[in-house]
């Protein structure tokens, strides 16, 4: 690809580009990505406001399919430019679905069985990068002729969605207390539960209306400035935060060099890459079974851990790699290790709970705040780090371990379990550590939450 971003430049010019100026161009289009995703996240709340969640989904293949196009007929219309622009369109629906997803599956789920749904978009995301990597096979797309076709095949999945999207039914809970249609929402639940009395569920929606009625729309603003969701919009600031400024990236930039050290032939290496995939859908798998068995908290705890022990073993078996002629090994090992722990909990679990801890009118707010920081926090990553491993070298990782070990804490100290209880029974819990009467202190008429009644 930058061959052909060079040889576009010459057609054009009479002069190929200098290195520093490729870099640059070539930087710029990376970046795009983690940029769009940025901006697609400033727009969820709007969205799902106006067109609902499944009508945001819907919406969102024009971000998918435009690009798709752009990138695959690129080369044809010798522009680099359309790669450029088509990568902001597809940061923007990532940065879209990676939050609706969440949002749209968390609240169609019955509360015992919310987690093992709210896993399942990153067990998805898993998937799609082993397949990108399978195709990515320098034998298969990744080369001079199939690079179009590879970029271009991001249309597919957005072509089936449009197919397939519209049989599936609106989420239960925007229909009720944002559309105040009853009928819809009952019709909706009948049709995901496949029984007729849904009322029980009706009605724990309904206290959840309630129980927030005083608040109306709550804008990021609003978000930031009521007390009592003051430890909610932190958790999803720290855990976002964690999530992608705890290496995971910089481990994916490494493992190709930790590979070569342990002697692995360099046409192997991408081989290597596309089983450490593999590991990663496996255990995101696992982690959708054991999620309702053993809860979010654990998970999360657990998996920042390995992941802050491997960064931490990483950097002493990168400074030592040249004087012990086996730990190179013990380098592959730390990279499995990291990629099983992040796939365990970083990964999947925190855009579940941004589901499970704030309610209906704050919802899409607390996506777009956690949407923003992800996108930042990835942004920030592919910027700087380089700039960090040339600095530290090896000891860059002694960064990630340190961040790893202060998620860790903070999960500990502050992120109650939320498996197996109702939005109403979670949003009690920060009531009660957010120290305020109600859900809106402001209004002195709502002191507590309606009682609700745990069904099964």
């Amino acid at each position: 690809m930058k061959d052909f971003y060079n040889y576009t430049y010459y057609d054009r010019i009479g002069e190929y580009m200098n290195e520093f100026y490729l870099t640059l161009l070539w930087s710029i289009t990376v970046s795009m990505f983690p940029f769009g995703g940025f901006l697609g996240s400033l727009m969820v709340g709007p969205l799902v406001n106006n067109l609902g969640r499944k009508g945001t989904l819907l919406f969102n293949n024009i971000f998918s399919i435009v690009p798709a196009f752009l990138m695959g007929f690129s080369e044809l219309a010798k522009s680099f430019e359309m790669i450029i622009v088509a990568r902001v369109l597809v940061g923007i629906c990532a940065g879209l679905s990676s939050n609706v997803v969440p949002m749209y599956l968390g609240e169609l789920a019955p509360k015992n069985w919310r987690g093992a749904l709210g896993v399942v978009p990153q067990l998805f995301i898993t998937i799609g990068i082993l397949v990108a990597q399978i195709f990515g096979l320098r034998s298969l797309l990744a080369n001079e002729e199939g690079w179009p076709i590879l970029l271009g095949l991001t249309g597919i999945p957005a072509v089936l969605q449009l197919l397939f999207l519209p049989f599936f039914p609106e989420s239960p809970r925007y229909l009720l207390i944002q559309k105040k249609d009853e009928a819809a929402a009952k019709s909706a639940l009948r049709r995901l539960r496949g029984w007729h009395d849904v009322d029980a569920e009706i009605e724990e929606i309904l206290e959840e209306d309630k129980a927030e009625k005083a608040a109306g729309f709550i804008s990021v603003l609003k978000l930031f400035k009521m007390r009592s969701l003051r430890w909610q919009v932190i958790s999803i600031i720290v855990l976002m935060a964690g999530q992608q400024l705890s290496g995971v990236n910089a481990i994916y930039y490494y493992a190709d060099q930790i590979y070569l050290s342990a002697g692995v032939n360099e046409d192997d290496v991408q081989y290597v890459t596309v089983g450490t995939g593999a590991v990663n859908v496996l255990i995101t798998v696992c982690a959708i079974f054991i999620v309702e068995l053993i809860g979010r908290r654990f998970l999360l705890l657990l998996g920042f851990s390995v992941c802050f022990t491997a960064c931490s073993l990483l950097t002493g078996a990168l400074v030592l790699q040249d004087k012990i002629s086996w730990m190179p090994y013990v380098s592959i090992a730390c990279v499995i290790s990291y990629v099983i722990g992040h796939a365990l909990g970083p990964s999947p679990i925190p855009a579940l709970l941004v589901t499970e801890i704030f309610l209906q009118s704050s919802r899409p707010a607390a996506y777009m705040v956690a949407g923003t920081v992800h996108w930042l926090s990835n942004f920030t990553v592919g910027l700087v780090f380089p700039f960090i491993q040339v600095g530290l070298g090896a000891y860059s990782f002694v960064i990630f371990a340190l961040i790893c070990l202060f998620t860790t804490i903070y999960v500990f100290l502050i992120i109650p379990e939320t498996k197996s209880k109702t939005f109403i029974e979670i949003n009690q819990i920060f009531i009660k550590m957010n120290k305020v009467p109600g859900v809106h202190p402001e209004k002195e008429e709502l002191k507590e939450f309606p009682h609700s009644t745990t069904r099964q």
